[in-house]
């Protein structure tokens, strides 16, 4: 990566005297916005020019929160170049997304502001960088949050580039607080950041999604004597509306039936990602161009994809929240959710997307009834127990060396993401620290704030009523949505559908009420084997590492759906609620796993020959449910049944969700082939048999299951579950 070499971009751009010589900073200031949009008649918008004086001649900390497209980097990148002429260092922006880092790069080289970045896609150039920044060719560097907290970056660059800063700048400052919808504990580092800075250097931090608590949070955070400027957040382009339709089946015949008809280009929310893969498959199926964009995309894909969307060569992408901050096409036409966010600030964020630079943009959100539940599950995913934490200080207190994030999973039941949530959340905090190697503790006294996660947890469930109160609203959405924003302008819109009535046609087309009725029936996903044993067993006495033996491995399986999924996901959902009784297999579904069942043979079993028996895995709370699946698959497919594995020692323990190494430990050894059932299997020689469950998550439950049957003689194990988890 080298600096951009435009005329603006030489060394003398800074220094030019046409931006010396003026009497007064505004002076100064405009004729460095109009080289940067060239435009000779480019003025300020109301508060650009203040919050830039108040950055180059008072040297204070600003929070400037405005809507979307407002102008906050041309506040940044003038007061930069001002502040660069007049002898100051780079400026560091601290910037959260990749996206947003590659836009903001762009649109400062087209500025002529010479701008580098450095993040984990490019740690590797960090060299070009400093070379840059030590032969003052830089006038702006973007850092990511997540760089703070590398050790080696805070502990051999970081030092300088505080020493040479000119101005720091937050950008989406909202992710700071803890009740910023988009909480990334990284940013909390940014006030230890600012407490190194020398008190001359002016901070400015930006956003435009926060309400008046988040402001609060912030202007703490950035210290004392904060200069805010709060403007109006309603956007005069959007046109909000709401349709409430009964099921994922209406919801896609709609999509299906009126994409075509939206304006331009735009994006599709779902709240999981299933959801917009399955609804991206669907609409490129009836000849869309359409496709999805998830926290599973490569980021090599990503980057291609927000490219196709800017020159209009998709109709839409069907995205989660991974296409989010920091993408910008002015010209987007429309954005549309199916299922809602769980808050207004959330939904305004993403909404703010469109219609940044046209007259008129089209919103439209379609609920769904499955959305509250998936707003708890996220939730309760993101909160950090007293327990665990306290099972991580205890294990990196114990320690002799610094623990990797795998090491520690073998110590505390937690998955990798919330554990290194958790872990970030202990570093802020000051208890643990990240070093080469791994974590350690720095031996800090630390007491869980109960109060603070109570008070957050609370303000989460406040946000999600009032998310369903916009849906149900019948006055100004606008209006609804700036007030939630705590936007003393707020009024009414005269566009929305609550102002103006109904703009959006609510017909189904017959044909894709039924395409989408298809679609989501279908059925059928792999169920991968595992093949590697987790690290540090040892530490919880189970003896195993490495590889799995290829004779006790079990084969390739086959769920029906996720319990995310929009079409089987929801009966499923209702079958493994807290609380919902055992009973056996609808009729329904079970000839949706013969479907399955089906498919799966026509690909030949991957390879491993068809299955001769049926096997039920024991289950303690789903009896009936298990049970039946199992007889069903031997009717309808004339198979024998050879009965079910049994429980050792009470059977598995621990929770579904726990991490990879408790999850095996839970189930280790806790499930054997008995007499009956070995000679059962001993009278079918050794042929491939499908294991039957009701619900996959680790998958260590079948694979140790499979793995004693593998011992007891059987040739092949095929999972076939009903649900997969997540």
């Amino acid at each position: 990566m080298t600096p951009s070499q435009s005329p603006l971009q030489q060394p003398t751009a800074v220094t030019d005297p046409a931006v010396q010589d003026p009497a007064s900073t505004r002076d100064q200031a405009l004729v460095v916005l109009r080289n940067l949009v060239g435009r000779a008649d480019a003025d300020f918008h109301d508060g650009q020019f203040e919050a830039i004086e108040a950055l180059v001649d008072a040297g204070r900390r600003a929070l400037v929160v405005q809507r979307t497209g407002w102008g906050k980097s041309a506040v940044y990148f003038v007061a930069s170049l001002l502040l660069r002429a007049r002898g100051a260092g780079p400026t560091l922006i601290v910037s959260p997304l990749l996206a947003l880092m590659r836009d903001q790069v762009a649109a400062a080289e087209r500025a002529g502001v010479r701008a580098m970045a450095i993040n984990s896609a490019n740690a590797t150039e960090w060299d070009l960088v400093s070379a840059a920044l030590a032969a003052d060719e830089v006038d702006v560097l973007l850092v990511s949050p997540e760089r703070l907290t590398n050790p080696s970056f805070r502990e051999n660059q970081l030092p300088t580039l505080i020493r040479r800063t000119g101005l720091l700048v937050i950008d989406e400052a909202h992710c700071i607080s803890d009740w910023g919808h988009d909480f990334r504990p990284d940013y909390r580092r940014i006030a230890d950041l600012i407490a190194q800075l020398p008190a001359s250097v002016p901070v400015l931090a930006t956003t435009a999604t926060a309400n008046s608590r988040v402001v609060a949070d912030i202007e703490e955070q950035l210290g004392t004597g904060v200069f805010t400027i709060r403007g109006p957040l309603a956007r005069k382009s959007l046109r909000l509306g709401v349709l409430r339709l009964s099921d994922s089946r209406d919801r896609l015949g709609w999509l299906l039936t009126h994409l075509a008809e939206l304006p331009g280009s735009g994006i599709i929310y779902t709240l999981t990602v299933s959801a917009a893969e399955d609804t991206a498959r669907l609409l490129a199926e009836a000849g869309h161009v359409v496709r999805s964009y998830t926290g599973r995309t490569d980021p090599m894909d990503r980057e291609s994809l927000e490219e196709a969307l800017k020159n209009n060569q998709v109709k839409a992408l069907v995205a989660t929240s991974a296409l989010g901050m920091g993408f910008d096409k002015p010209d987007l036409g429309f954005v549309v959710h199916l299922g809602a966010p769980s808050s207004p600030v959330a939904y305004y964020q993403q909404v703010g997307r469109a219609g940044r630079g046209s007259a008129n943009a089209d919103v439209l959100l379609l609920p769904g009834s499955e959305d509250k539940d998936i707003w708890q599950y996220f939730a309760t995913a993101s909160m950090p127990s007293q327990e665990k934490a306290m099972a991580v200080l205890g294990a990196l207190g114990e320690a002799a060396r610094p623990m990797s994030t795998p090491a520690l999973e073998a110590r505390v039941d937690l998955r990798r993401t919330p554990l290194e949530l958790l872990l970030k959340v202990l570093a802020v905090d000051g208890a643990v620290r990240r070093v080469s190697g791994g974590w350690e503790s720095t031996g800090q006294p630390w007491a869980y704030d109960a109060e603070r996660y109570q008070r957050i947890a609370q303000a989460r469930v406040d946000e999600q009523d009032s998310m369903v109160e916009y849906e149900q609203m019948t006055g100004c959405r606008m209006e609804y949505l700036a007030a939630a924003l705590d936007d003393s302008t707020a009024a009414p819109c005269g566009r929305c559908d609550g102002c103006a009535g109904r703009w959006f046609p609510t017909e189904i087309g017959s044909g894709a009420a039924a395409a989408a009725s298809e679609s989501l029936s279908h059925a059928g996903l792999p169920v991968d084997p595992r093949t590697l044993w987790p690290t540090g067993m040892d530490s919880l006495g189970v003896q195993v590492k490495g590889k799995l033996k290829p004779e006790e491995q079990v084969g390739p399986g086959r769920a029906l759906a996720r319990l995310t999924d929009l079409g089987w996901g929801n009966a499923l959902r209702a079958r493994f609620a807290a609380g919902a009784p055992d009973a056996p297999v609808d009729p329904a579904m079970a000839q949706a796993v013969v479907a399955v069942l089906r498919d799966w043979g026509q690909a030949r079993w991957a390879g491993q020959g068809r299955p001769v028996a049926v096997v039920a895995m024991p289950s303690r709370s789903k009896p009936q449910l298990v049970g039946s699946l199992a007889q069903a698959m031997c009717e309808i497919g004339q198979l024998p049944y050879l009965g079910q594995l049994s429980l050792e020692f009470g059977g598995p323990t621990g929770e579904r969700g726990g991490n990879s190494a408790y999850r095996l430990a839970g189930v280790w050894d806790r499930f054997s082939v008995g007499p009956d059932l070995a000679a059962a299997i001993a009278s079918y020689g050794g042929g491939p048999v499908l294991l039957i469950d009701d619900l996959v998550d680790s998958r260590w439950t079948l694979t140790v299951a499979g793995r004693a049957l593998r011992q007891a003689g059987v040739g092949q194990v095929l999972p076939l579950v009903l649900a997969q988890a997540g």
